[in-house]
């Protein structure tokens, strides 16, 4: 994600920063984010584009270190998109546009949409109900009538590609939008390490049971608000699979010459398929 920009770096410390004409603006309605599009060129606004249209909202967010135009900050507007290039583009098709420069917005505006859900998420106390409001020194809310202070929440989850010698299992999920071939994932439970989540998972979903868990690599996901840690391991025992039909419309196993799957450059999904696939990754 947004982590990835090398050589350049993401500055997400808060700042009680004023904006200016030349900073971006993130802007987001059903899902959907403000893009300047022209042509074939995408471009996230800036505030000089859209202020006239700006009612409420406006927060920084963070910033990339070593640009001149470096700042990001949300807001409310309204009266904008479908004139003057603006348009609001779904998150969900950010990621099938290709063009240079493209990937880095959409890493952006992953990390913006986490901080805007958990904005909207926490207008009240979960406590006593009060408004909270915002912090000057950090990136906190805190409430008006009691006190209690909430951070910016992350939703650990796990990611794990099953080998068996040569193969590997991949999946597809049951009743979602996406319908490409995935690993077996899921959600780190209170009490959980991430090596007892991919265990649990990987047994819920496909009866499997699993050895010699190893690290992979590790992903921000701004768009459902988690971290995903990636792991590979190996089948122990009986390979017979016994699909939870509830979470999966698939689950095989897959010799390397048969893996269709392309690498997108966005998802550690499809990277960690790939590098099974051309033998980047073995465990030994």
């Amino acid at each position: 994600m947004v982590h990835e920009i090398y050589p350049d770096k993401l500055d997400n410390s808060y700042k009680n920063k004023s904006i200016t004409d030349s900073d971006r603006v993130m802007v987001f309605k059903d899902r959907c984010v403000l893009i300047r599009k022209i042509a074939d060129k995408y471009a996230l606004p800036e505030y000089k584009d859209i202020k006239e249209n700006i009612t409420s909202g406006l927060r920084y967010l963070f910033s990339i270190e070593g640009r001149e135009t470096c700042g990001y900050f949300l807001a409310q507007a309204e009266h904008v998109g479908s004139t003057d290039g603006l348009v609001f583009l779904p998150l969900s098709e950010m990621r099938y546009i290709k063009g240079e420069g493209f990937k880095e917005i959409y890493f952006t505006v992953c990390t913006a949409y986490h901080l805007h859900k958990w904005y909207a998420d926490n207008r009240f106390c979960g406590r006593c109900s009060g408004r909270m409001i915002h912090s000057d020194s950090e990136r906190m809310l805190c409430c008006e009538a009691c006190g209690n202070q909430v951070y910016p929440r992350i939703n650990p989850a796990i990611i794990v590609g099953v080998t068996d010698g040569d193969r590997i299992l991949l999946t597809r999920y049951a009743g979602r939008a996406y319908k490409g071939y995935a690993l077996v994932a899921g959600f780190i439970e209170i009490g959980e390490t991430p090596e007892q989540t991919v265990c649990r998972e990987v047994s819920e979903e496909t009866g499997l049971k699993v050895k010699n868990i190893r690290y992979y690599k590790s992903q921000p996901g701004g768009i459902d608000g988690n971290v995903l840690t990636g792991f590979f391991c190996e089948l122990d025992g009986d390979d017979t699979i016994t699909m939870d039909k509830t979470e999966l419309a698939e689950a095989n196993w897959y010799r390397r010459d048969e893996i269709t799957v392309e690498d997108d450059g966005y998802s550690l999904t499809r990277e960690m398929i790939i590098a099974f696939k051309n033998g980047a990754y073995a465990l030994k």
